[in-house]
């Protein structure tokens, strides 16, 4: 069994331990086993320690349980009985158990303010989460517990360890039921906050800072909130703050002043893109008259075909054109575009037209190796293989002039090198 010295003082970084079983983990990376140990071990959300075991460096600690904690380590491996000098790494320890610290206050907000219990919780490498039992969301109610929480931190409460019975425990108002039997770990935020937990705790809530919500969002029938706390929210304002005064100077504005100035930005460009449609469509149409006009469309029983193949051309403006080619009567676009190293291709005919242009694309695509499809009357699609782009287009071509009301032989397609 390991002494857990985390457990009675998260603030330790140096100990003492002597080397009890060396092994290799799953990945094959040497590992060692303390009679004792202050390297706090992944678990409850929390990521493990990092540091120096002796001349080793440790980079991932492993709850075994009854067996102790297993020390992943990088560099020499002390023997078994060997005296080892252990040294944690402070800045993050700090971290972490600010934010830790800051999920219990946050939680008994939660719970006092909205009785919304904290079903999960994560420290991530930039910030953390819990997922809490709160129906109802909004930013007034959230903003209202990160409220109080920053009220409790600010008052500098003491935090304090105590160990319990499970009969003990069983008569205190934990904020949740304990998950297993025994002697229980609980930490007490002085007159706020009583919870069983295994992980590194601040000493008072005034070292955790500072509790920033950066965003809350609806997940798996509860509430998810992302925040940060301590060194992490200092550092989540410096960005956000460089951010903001970034926006500012391309407007030549206020800090305060970029979103309204986005917001004009923004419905300027809305404009804009309705005007470059409108005259987008208008060069379809011009275009497409120019197609229709050109001697290179095929007629077949009172219909034309128009098969050219352009240069740089977007899905987008394809699929544009082939519509405004679909707009005269009895007209058939079967349309392709090489864009780099993609082959683009739009299939549209008019509504007294034959064809199936859903069925046609398929089999083009299957020809370019990629994917697309459609309805009867339009399809879009595109594949990779633009050196069989000609042989799509021809294919899709033939077939549309084989089908059962077509005899008349087919020509080769025109190419056009539009941009």
């Amino acid at each position: 069994m390991t002494e857990r010295l985390y457990y009675s003082d998260s603030h330790l970084t140096n100990f003492n331990a002597r080397v009890v079983a060396v092994a290799d983990d799953a990945q094959g990376r040497p590992a060692v086993t303390l009679n004792r140990t202050a390297f706090y071990p992944t678990g409850g959300g929390q990521p493990s320690d990092i540091g120096t075991l002796g001349a080793a460096r440790v980079v991932e600690c492993v709850d075994l349980g009854a067996d102790g904690v297993r020390h992943v380590i990088e560099g020499d491996v002390p023997a078994i009985g060997a005296e080892v000098a252990g040294s944690i790494d402070w800045p993050r320890r700090l971290d972490h158990l600010q934010q830790h610290t800051a999920q219990h206050i946050l939680s008994q907000s939660l719970i006092e303010l909205f009785n919304a219990e904290t079903r999960g919780f994560r420290i991530m490498e930039r910030a953390s989460e819990i997922d809490v039992a709160l129906t109802d969301p909004s930013d007034e109610r959230i903003e209202r517990a990160v409220d109080l929480a920053n009220r409790i931190v600010w008052e500098d409460r003491s935090i304090r360890v105590r160990h319990v019975t499970t009969e003990q425990a069983a008569a205190l108002p934990l904020r949740k039921e304990p998950t297993r039997a025994g002697t229980l770990r609980v930490i007490e935020i002085e007159g706020f906050d009583l919870n069983a937990c295994g992980g590194t705790h601040a000493r008072r809530t005034g070292e955790v800072g500072i509790i920033a919500v950066s965003r809350w969002e609806r997940a798996k029938g509860m509430t998810r909130i992302e925040f940060v706390a301590g060194g992490r929210a200092l550092t989540d304002y410096r960005h956000a703050n460089r951010t903001a005064r970034d926006v500012a100077a391309i407007f030549s504005v206020a800090r305060d002043e970029s979103p309204a100035s986005v917001a004009r930005l923004l419905e300027e460009n809305k404009t804009l893109l309705r005007r470059t449609r409108a005259l987008e469509e208008i060069a379809a149409r011009v275009e497409a008259e120019e197609i229709i006009n050109a001697d290179s469309v095929r007629h077949h029983d009172g219909s034309r075909i128009v098969t050219p193949i352009f240069d740089g051309r977007d899905a987008e403006s394809l699929k544009r054109l082939a519509l405004a080619l679909a707009a005269h009567p009895r007209t058939v676009a079967i349309l392709g575009s090489r864009d780099g190293d993609h082959s683009r291709l739009a299939f549209a005919r008019s509504v007294d037209a034959g064809g199936d242009m859903g069925a046609l694309m398929r089999e083009a695509c299957a020809m370019l190796d990629g994917r697309g499809g459609g309805r009867p009357d339009t399809a879009q699609g595109g594949g990779r293989h633009t050196e069989k782009l000609e042989a799509a287009i021809e294919a899709a071509t033939r077939r549309l002039l084989n089908a059962p009301d077509a005899h008349a032989p087919a020509r080769a397609p025109a190419e056009c090198n539009r941009k």
